[in-house]
């Protein structure tokens, strides 16, 4: 499983437009809190509510789209979903040319952008599973993950300095035109996806709703990878609105400064992603998960103690270094889990339940910590999530599931599913 590895021409156009999504997602990395502190001038509460509603109203509205992504041609739904959040994006710097921009529109915004997002990835993920032989999927998984650092890498110091000289909706516009981008690029792949089998019974699509949930919660490993991940990517990103107030509120640093805190350390999710396609034949599966489970959740807690100045820079980027290697490693490695625990008619769902699932439990636990801050300071809001970050590893499955015990968990949902 070399770095090299040819996967086609058709993964060659998928590649390239998650890479050209990904780097306008990374110049427009924290642009609508970063909008609302500077242009609207909202507090932590509003900024913390602002990431909060968009991901929970977005995660309620992406519901019922796992089964509606299931039966539908992959290739349409990907590109009706990048051209949905193009429309979405570009009416902000629109509505602040005619000086109409407000908090509501950003919330509306961020509501579409979600649910846009999971319907997307839902796709995505069953496509590629389709597109790519098993054997290869850590490799494109590895590849996507390099791409999502590498962007954020270069992209968020470029978005600041953008931010800069041209003004406060730049990187919105740039993130809007990646997508339309990313479209055309889905658009070139070319050749013709087989159309899934619809179910005919209506009791039966009433069922599909929830059979995502059937599936992970009926297997004997995803269901604590499930579990892990929700209280790691909710406790982590329910702090970064905080980080945002703390380091351009309290500590005073520049726009530049605090994309250079977080894109610089993205090396390190570059380094980890490259290293789990390495790691994952030597030492297995479960062992890579176990390992890079527990390590990315010592790091957070250290960004509690972040102070003015160059002391702080260094402070934060050494954290974040550590965490972002961490995850790098972790992430590719669970997708392409949880795509080989997964039958093919069944993908889509899973990968909309699962993200319905982090996206609402990210807003609950950002709107908690928003009023958590607010009865604190952001600070200590920080550090009791980098506390309970220490405990998450309990949530890690113990044990890598059995052939025997896979079939027994499709068995358990299947007939979940006949009895709906």
């Amino acid at each position: 499983m070399a770095g090299g590895r040819a996967l086609g021409r058709r993964f060659g156009w998928l590649w390239a437009s998650f890479a050209v999504s990904s780097y306008g997602t990374a110049l427009g990395f924290g642009a609508f809190p970063m909008i609302a502190v500077l242009v609207l001038h909202s507090g932590p509460t509003q900024v913390a509510a602002l990431a909060a509603a968009g991901r929970a109203v977005g995660a309620v509205v992406a519901v019922p789209l796992g089964p509606w992504v299931e039966f539908r041609r992959k290739r349409p739904v990907m590109v009706a979903m990048d051209l949905t959040r193009f429309a979405a994006l570009l009416s902000v710097p629109l509505a602040f040319a005619l000086g109409l921009l407000s908090f509501a529109q950003l919330l509306v915004v961020s509501v579409v952008v979600a649910a846009a997002n999971i319907a997307f990835n839902a796709a995505s993920g069953a496509y590629l599973k389709a597109l790519v032989p098993p054997e290869d999927l850590i490799v494109a998984n590895s590849r996507f993950e390099s791409t999502t650092w590498t962007a954020t890498t270069v992209g968020p110091p470029l978005g600041g300095a953008a931010i800069g000289i041209f003004g406060p909706v730049t990187t919105v516009t740039a993130d809007a035109v990646s997508y339309l981008l990313s479209a055309l690029g889905i658009r070139a792949i070319g050749g013709t996806d087989p159309q899934p089998t619809r179910p005919t019974a209506p009791q039966l699509r009433a069922g599909d709703l929830l059979d995502g949930w059937r599936h992970i919660l009926a297997h004997p490993t995803l269901r604590p990878l499930f579990f892990n991940v929700l209280a790691v990517n909710g406790l982590i990103m329910a702090s970064e609105p905080l980080i945002l107030v703390l380091l351009l509120g309290d500590l005073g640093f520049a726009p530049w400064q605090y994309g250079l805190v977080f894109a610089s350390p993205c090396i390190g999710g570059l380094i980890g992603a490259r290293l789990s396609r390495r790691l994952v034949p030597r030492f297995g599966q479960h062992r890579v998960i176990r390992v890079s489970g527990v390590l990315r959740a010592c790091w957070p807690l250290g960004l509690a103690f972040v102070q003015p100045g160059v002391p702080g820079i260094v402070l934060v980027i050494a954290v974040q270094f550590g965490l972002v290697t961490c995850i790098g490693l972790f992430n590719p490695v669970v997708a392409t889990y949880r795509l080989a625990h997964t039958a093919p008619e069944r993908v889509a769902r899973t990968l909309t339940a699962w993200s319905v699932s982090s996206s609402a439990t990210i807003a609950a636990l950002t709107a908690v910590w928003g009023l958590l801050a607010a009865v604190t300071t952001p600070r200590t809001a920080i550090a009791i999530a980098g506390v309970l970050l220490l405990a998450t590893p309990l949530l890690l499955p113990r044990h890598e599931s059995s052939p025997q015990d896979n079939r027994t968990a499709d068995t358990e949902t299947s007939e979940a599913v006949d009895r709906i």
